[in-house]
Protein backbone atom coordinates (compact mmCIF):
# COMPACT_ATOMS: atom_id res chain seq x y z
CA UNK A 1 0.00 0.00 0.00
CA UNK A 2 2.97 2.34 0.41
CA UNK A 3 3.47 2.31 -3.35
CA UNK A 4 -0.12 3.32 -4.03
CA UNK A 5 0.12 6.19 -1.55
CA UNK A 6 3.31 7.37 -3.22
CA UNK A 7 1.67 7.23 -6.65
CA UNK A 8 -1.38 9.15 -5.45
CA UNK A 9 0.86 11.75 -3.80
CA UNK A 10 2.94 12.07 -6.95
CA UNK A 11 -0.17 12.54 -9.09
CA UNK A 12 -1.48 15.14 -6.65
CA UNK A 13 1.81 17.03 -6.82
CA UNK A 14 1.78 16.91 -10.60
CA UNK A 15 -1.78 18.25 -10.63
CA UNK A 16 -0.97 21.15 -8.33
CA UNK A 17 2.22 21.96 -10.23
CA UNK A 18 0.46 21.87 -13.59
CA UNK A 19 -2.39 24.07 -12.35
CA UNK A 20 0.00 26.63 -10.87
CA UNK A 21 2.14 26.64 -14.00
CA UNK A 22 -0.88 27.31 -16.17
CA UNK A 23 -2.27 29.97 -13.85
CA UNK A 24 0.96 31.96 -13.76
CA UNK A 25 1.69 31.69 -17.48
CA UNK A 26 0.87 34.82 -19.46
CA UNK A 27 -2.15 33.89 -21.57
CA UNK A 28 -5.79 34.83 -22.13
CA UNK A 29 -8.33 33.73 -19.53
CA UNK A 30 -10.18 31.46 -21.95
CA UNK A 31 -6.94 29.74 -22.99
CA UNK A 32 -5.91 29.34 -19.39
CA UNK A 33 -9.27 27.80 -18.46
CA UNK A 34 -9.04 25.42 -21.42
CA UNK A 35 -5.54 24.38 -20.41
CA UNK A 36 -6.67 23.79 -16.82
CA UNK A 37 -9.64 21.75 -18.02
CA UNK A 38 -7.43 19.63 -20.28
CA UNK A 39 -4.81 19.08 -17.59
CA UNK A 40 -7.54 18.20 -15.10
CA UNK A 41 -8.96 15.62 -17.49
CA UNK A 42 -5.50 14.17 -18.14
CA UNK A 43 -4.75 13.93 -14.44
CA UNK A 44 -8.16 12.42 -13.71
CA UNK A 45 -7.56 9.77 -16.39
CA UNK A 46 -4.09 8.99 -15.05
CA UNK A 47 -5.50 8.71 -11.53
CA UNK A 48 -8.22 6.32 -12.76
CA UNK A 49 -5.64 4.19 -14.56
CA UNK A 50 -3.42 4.08 -11.48
CA UNK A 51 -6.34 3.21 -9.23
CA UNK A 52 -7.41 0.44 -11.60
CA UNK A 53 -3.87 -0.96 -11.57
CA UNK A 54 -3.79 -0.89 -7.76
CA UNK A 55 -7.20 -2.57 -7.58
CA UNK A 56 -6.10 -5.24 -10.05
CA UNK A 57 -2.89 -5.91 -8.09
CA UNK A 58 -4.75 -6.15 -4.79
CA UNK A 59 -7.37 -8.39 -6.38
CA UNK A 60 -4.70 -10.72 -7.77
CA UNK A 61 -2.94 -10.91 -4.41
CA UNK A 62 -6.25 -11.56 -2.64
CA UNK A 63 -7.15 -14.36 -5.05
CA UNK A 64 -3.69 -15.87 -4.63
CA UNK A 65 -3.99 -15.84 -0.83
CA UNK A 66 -7.48 -17.35 -0.97
CA UNK A 67 -6.29 -20.08 -3.34
CA UNK A 68 -3.31 -20.92 -1.14
CA UNK A 69 -5.55 -20.96 1.94
CA UNK A 70 -8.00 -23.33 0.28
CA UNK A 71 -5.12 -25.58 -0.76
CA UNK A 72 -3.77 -25.66 2.80
CA UNK A 73 -7.22 -26.45 4.20
CA UNK A 74 -7.74 -29.27 1.68
CA UNK A 75 -4.32 -30.75 2.48
CA UNK A 76 -5.09 -30.52 6.21
CA UNK A 77 -8.43 -32.28 5.73
CA UNK A 78 -6.72 -34.99 3.68
CA UNK A 79 -4.07 -35.53 6.35
CA UNK A 80 -6.70 -35.57 9.09
CA UNK A 81 -8.72 -38.20 7.23
CA UNK A 82 -5.61 -40.32 6.65
CA UNK A 83 -4.73 -40.05 10.34
CA UNK A 84 -8.27 -41.00 11.29
CA UNK A 85 -8.07 -44.12 9.10
CA UNK A 86 -4.72 -45.10 10.65
CA UNK A 87 -6.18 -44.73 14.13
CA UNK A 88 -9.18 -46.90 13.20
CA UNK A 89 -6.84 -49.52 11.78
CA UNK A 90 -4.71 -49.44 14.95
CA UNK A 91 -7.81 -49.84 17.12
CA UNK A 92 -8.93 -52.86 15.06
CA UNK A 93 -5.47 -54.38 15.40
CA UNK A 94 -5.45 -53.88 19.18
CA UNK A 95 -8.98 -55.37 19.52
CA UNK A 96 -7.97 -58.38 17.42
CA UNK A 97 -4.92 -58.95 19.61
CA UNK A 98 -7.00 -58.61 22.77
CA UNK A 99 -9.52 -61.18 21.54
CA UNK A 100 -6.83 -63.82 20.92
Amino acid sequence: MKTSKAIVSLLGGVAVGAALGVLFAPDKGANTRNKIAKKSTDIKNKAKDTLNEVIETVSEKYNSVVSKGESIINKGEQLANEGKEHIKEDIRTVREQMNK
